[in-house]
């Protein structure tokens, strides 16, 4: 995948702070209720892992959230279903999305953080498509413009990939920083919602 234009690569002084991202994220388990049904999904960006519960989409996992043997158990601990209504719904939504066909999802969202990462991640919500924003630019939206790492940390472990949009939000300097999806696929679905609004104009 191209680098895109006015996006840089993350510098090398940056792989502390991602490291540290793909880390937290091994614990993304906790982060969801015991009484989820699970599916799979082909997509572009990989295989992704869909949890729902009776209220509405927990999380949508990247293949790496679950190369650790107790994520991978807890995960294989819910019952798989392909009749679950939100999980259906999601895959239809994410199929449309990567055609570009989609650019707002349409799905009852099951937010289940900290106070804190809930008012990031729905802050996240409010980010149009192909658009992005800064972690400063989060962080004074939430009250406070040096809580700017903190931002980037609890956006790290949002369990909601691409539906709540944490790869639109990059450095301060344009560059593509730590995503729990790895830099690649940021990039990837940037360069996707930025092709398919050129195309659309």
């Amino acid at each position: 995948m191209g680098a895109m234009a006015g996006i840089c690569r993350t510098s090398s002084l940056e792989y502390k702070n991602l490291t540290k991202v793909f880390i937290m994220r091994k614990t993304l388990s906790n982060l969801l209720p015991q009484n989820c049904v699970y599916d799979e999904m082909d997509s572009p960006v990989g295989i992704l892992t869909i949890a729902a519960s009776e209220k509405g989409l927990c999380a949508i996992l990247w293949d790496h959230d679950l190369s650790n043997e107790p994520s991978l158990q807890f995960i294989h601990n819910f019952k798989k279903s392909v009749t679950n209504k939100t999980i259906i719904n999601t895959k239809q939504q994410l199929g449309e999305y990567f055609i570009g066909a989609r650019k707002v999802f349409d799905l009852p969202l099951v937010i289940n953080g900290t106070p804190f990462q809930n008012l990031a991640w729905h802050e996240l919500l409010k980010i149009p498509y192909a658009k992005t924003i800064s972690y400063g630019e989060q962080a004074k939206k939430l009250g406070d413009k040096n809580k700017a790492r903190a931002v980037g940390m609890a956006n790290g472990l949002n369990p909601i990939s691409i539906v709540i949009p944490c790869h639109r939000v990059i450095g301060s300097n344009g560059s593509l920083t730590g995503f729990g999806g790895g830099l690649d696929r940021k990039e990837f679905l940037l360069q996707l919602e930025r092709k398919n609004t050129y195309l659309a104009n």
